[in-house]
């Protein structure tokens, strides 16, 4: 089975949202979508994460030399 993108997700998300905000679920159901969408939602977060990890900010320092920082160090 090939891995969902990140955009495939959020749409999985917005799915389960809309069917719970319908009102049309049974009790039981709509808890287990939410714990199935605050699943995805915590494995999209880990991805932010680790996608944020991985970019870089070019920069000219003092000198005019290009360096490069990671992201998270702004």
């Amino acid at each position: 089975m090939t891995e969902m993108t990140f955009e495939e997700k959020l749409t999985q998300v917005k799915t389960i949202l809309d069917g719970i905000e319908s009102g049309k679920l049974p009790l039981e159901e709509a808890v287990q979508q939410y714990e199935k969408g605050i699943g995805i939602l915590n494995g999209l977060d880990r991805e932010l994460s680790d996608m944020k990890r991985r970019i870089t900010v070019a920069q000219e320092n003092a000198a005019g030399e290009m360096t490069e920082t990671p992201l998270e160090a702004e």
